[in-house]
């Protein structure tokens, strides 16, 4: 029989990474669904984009940023990243449990999928999502392992992730870049589409109405934060605090400017972001 976390381990937090401040979007609805938790997020900054990285540095930097989270006491480490998802998740999994943490790693894309396969009607689903996870296959293999009958569309978006991470207002040129990708999805006739990065929801609005109000958009936040539930109910990890928990901030770029930009996704106050310190290059 497993022993019983301690009261110290259940009131640990939860611990948040991604390339920048599209996580924030999953942290966003991980504060709302699950607000008597604490958290930590750690955006890496300094090195966005990952859709642009290699899978081997995908990993590296996965398991450098697990090991900061894990090193500052998180219980569970949610991957808020795509590309990180799913060119990293198994890597950083076996790490954490060849380290002897003993803590659960969760990604996106697999919750996500199982929600699209859900609501589909058709059974014609679409993936818009960075270069890197598109080349992983990913989405690919979560969907049709839900459901083999699924008629997938895949398409890579290298250009979204960046009008979100600037902050800066959409443009027109932003716009048509939007309607480039997402033609092959109206072609295919989907009905449910996935955002498959964790920026994708500051321009979900653009989005809807270029494939249309009867597409559903499904984004990583509503997914995930049902199977972190699930995750600390098996655990027995949830917090013995009620009320309100708390969250706080690390990034490895600009301090100022993440927390600039990261209240307009996180959409309540932030407070101090303490930068920290990763290696730049990937480790051999």
């Amino acid at each position: 029989m497993a022993p019983v976390p301690s009261a110290p381990q259940r009131a640990a937090p939860i611990g948040v990474f991604d390339s920048g401040v599209g996580g924030l979007t999953v942290l966003h609805e991980l504060l709302v669904e699950l607000p008597q938790e604490d958290f930590l997020y750690l955006g890496d900054s300094a090195r966005f984009p990952y859709g642009d990285r290699t899978p081997d540095e995908l990993r590296a930097f996965s398991r450098q940023i697990a090991d900061a989270l894990l090193e500052r006491g998180a219980k569970l480490i949610v991957v808020a990243c795509n590309s990180a998802t799913s060119s990293a998740l198994a890597d950083v999994t076996a790490h954490v449990a060849d380290e002897g943490w003993g803590v659960d790693v969760i990604g996106v894309v697999g919750p996500e999928s199982n929600l699209a396969v859900a609501l589909t009607r058709n059974g014609r689903i679409g993936v818009l999502a960075t270069s890197a996870t598109i080349a992983s296959g990913a989405y690919e293999r979560a969907v049709l392992a839900a459901d083999g009958l699924v008629r997938l569309t895949s398409v890579a978006c290298p250009q979204l992730a960046r009008i979100s991470q600037d902050g800066a207002p959409i443009t027109e040129g932003d716009v048509a870049l939007a309607r480039e990708y997402c033609a092959p999805l109206r072609v295919a006739q989907v009905d449910t589409a996935i955002l498959g990065c964790t920026h994708y929801p500051f321009v979900r609005s653009l989005l809807q109405r270029l494939l249309g109000p009867q597409v559903t958009l499904i984004t990583s936040g509503t997914a995930i934060a049902r199977r972190v539930q699930h995750a600390l109910d098996a655990r027995d990890l949830a917090t013995p605090h009620t009320g309100e928990g708390r969250y706080s901030f690390l990034c490895t770029g600009d301090a100022g400017a993440f927390a600039t930009v990261g209240s307009r996704f996180l959409q309540l106050p932030m407070g101090a972001v303490d930068h920290i310190q990763l290696p730049i290059e990937v480790p051999a």
